[in-house]
């Protein structure tokens, strides 16, 4: 005799694992420190690339006005003003991705109790029909 609950249990879990699986079991491997860096790493790579390339074509778009001022006070300056902006808008892009994976980290945590709560319940209902040789009902 199938056991309806049992059932729906299994079920629950299945949508679970199938909607948030991913983000969750992946997040599950981690300490939240090496998470967080790990993706902080990551951001840091990819708002430096991208401030480079940004960099790059700017220059490019500029370069008859940079090389017909070629000037060294000038330059010193426009350099430490391009070095301030790129630790500004690091440190700010930084700071947005350690919030953005810190949260996420902690909704898989959350997903991961509720996870394990389940599965704890389906072997309860799972010893409960071994004890009584049925679908969790006693004669």
């Amino acid at each position: 005799m199938l056991n309806e609950e049992k059932i729906k249990l299994m079920t629950s879990i299945g949508m679970f694992e199938k909607r948030e699986g991913r983000r969750i079991f992946m997040v599950n491997r981690f300490f939240r420190s090496d998470y967080i860096g790990r993706h902080g790493l990551r951001a840091f790579l990819g708002f430096t690339f991208s401030w480079l390339l940004g960099t790059g074509l700017v220059a490019l778009y500029k370069a008859e006005d940079i090389l017909g001022s070629l000037n060294f006070g000038n330059i010193w300056g426009d350099l430490t003003l391009y070095v301030g902006a790129y630790l500004v808008g690091l440190a700010v892009y930084l700071l947005i991705a350690g919030v953005v994976y810190w949260r996420r980290y902690e909704y898989a945590r959350r997903g991961m109790k509720v996870y394990t709560a389940k599965l704890k319940r389906l072997e309860k209902r799972y010893e409960q029909q071994g004890k009584t040789g049925q679908g969790g009902r006693r004669l």
